[in-house]
């Protein structure tokens, strides 16, 4: 008898041994009586070795009853079995992940998503915090795609898991960090801000129409319907007029542009943790700056953490973020910068909020409430009540 384990509505299917002319009768009829009635199937070829033609013609007709039929933990050579025969366009296919220990690897980062380790002299091992596979992939993929589209992105190789949890293998770059470079070299401060600018605003000329990479104004508009049994019909009707009347763009964003995500290599730039990552106007990612220099260091997080965060010295911000607006906006006086801040603020507070309410997996009515009397009424709404256009 097949085995089956039922979790949450979902069917796994645990296919065996080889699937041939002998036993597909046998193997259809255990199939199709097991998901009878069943909407969410999965089937898990971990301890699959073989499956012959008649095989796929049973896996056929399961597919023909199902809206989709995922087969996960796949080896390469049944892998290469589906895929010569057209099989990994039919089903959702994943191959099965090889295993990789960090026991006695070196620590090179770690943050709110994960830690790399070194793994040998030309590879690194992301291992991330979030225990789903599929967010994992989805970096993967971003980093993959962006790389071709002529984004500076570490190379990833492969998805793998790391004892109940995944990471990410990519390439080793003896590289420092902007913020690194900024703390060694202090006297260099305007030289290197000026390049992060630069660099942002070059990326900032790429377009790209993937549907990997989704609207960043869509996650405001998610956020905002979150929120909204918690404000009147008017104030969340202020909010979506504002995200409303942000330029719709297929510029590339990085979704978390500071000073620890970007790499110098012998002055090239090359850009890391990309899983945010989408497109639309420019300001989301220049608001993600503007968080950096002009929001954290005002937070009630302890000195140590906020040092942390930026990867400098706190007080180093009001200069970095002049030098960042002289460079991307080509603008000279402290009236222009504070103008630009201004016109960046409802935009930054968003962000505040979606990250806020991300950042916790379960919050309570009263968390809701917080978030909203706090950063919604005491701040977003007055800064998007000024009116004041975003013109660049």
């Amino acid at each position: 008898m097949m085995k089956t384990n039922n979790n949450n509505n979902c069917l796994t299917i645990f296919l065996e041994g080889r699937i041939d002319t002998n036993n597909a009768p046998q193997v259809e009829k255990e199939l199709l009586a097991a998901a009878e009635g069943k909407t969410d199937v999965v089937l898990d070829a971990e301890k699959l070795v073989y499956i012959s033609s008649a095989g796929l013609r049973v896996l056929m007709k399961l597919r023909k009853s199902l809206a989709k039929l995922p087969m996960i933990n796949v080896s390469r050579d049944v892998y290469d079995i589906l895929e010569t025969t057209g099989f990994t366009e039919l089903l959702d296919v994943k191959k099965a992940l090889r295993q990789v220990s960090v026991d006695g690897c070196e620590v090179i980062g770690a943050g709110g998503y994960g830690t790399v380790y070194r793994i040998d002299e030309e590879t690194v091992l992301k291992v991330y915090n979030n225990n789903s596979q599929e967010m994992v992939e989805s970096e993967r993929l971003m980093s993959q795609r962006a790389f071709v589209n002529g984004i500076p992105t570490a190379i990833p190789y492969d998805t793998v898991k790391v004892g109940e949890k995944f990471g990410v293998v990519y390439e080793l770059i003896n590289a420092g960090t902007v913020a690194q470079f900024i703390t060694a070299e202090p006297d260099k401060l305007e030289k290197y801000v000026r390049l992060f600018a630069r660099e942002l605003k070059k990326f900032h000329t790429i377009e790209i129409d993937d549907a990997l990479f989704a609207d960043k104004k869509q996650y405001f508009y998610d956020i905002t319907k979150t929120l909204g049994k918690y404000m009147t019909a008017e104030e969340t009707a202020e909010i979506t007029n504002y995200i409303d009347s942000i330029p719709d763009c297929k510029t590339f964003l990085h979704g978390d542009y500071n000073f620890r995500n970007v790499l110098l290599n012998d002055g090239e730039v090359i850009l890391i943790d990309i899983g945010d990552a989408g497109t639309g106007h420019p300001a989301l990612d220049v608001a993600g700056v503007s968080i950096v220099c002009n929001y954290l260091k005002y937070t009630h997080l302890p000195p140590e953490e906020i040092r942390r965060l930026l990867g400098f010295d706190p007080e180093l911000t009001d200069k970095i973020w002049y030098f960042f607006c002289s460079e991307y906006f080509g603008i000279s006086t402290p009236e222009q910068v504070k103008q630009y801040t201004e016109m960046l603020t409802p935009i930054m507070l968003l962000d505040i909020v979606c990250h806020s309410l991300r950042r916790y997996a379960e919050l309570t009515e009263e968390d809701y409430l917080v978030r909203v009397n706090g950063l919604v009424r005491g701040r977003l709404l007055p800064a998007i009540r000024k009116n004041i256009p975003l013109d660049f």
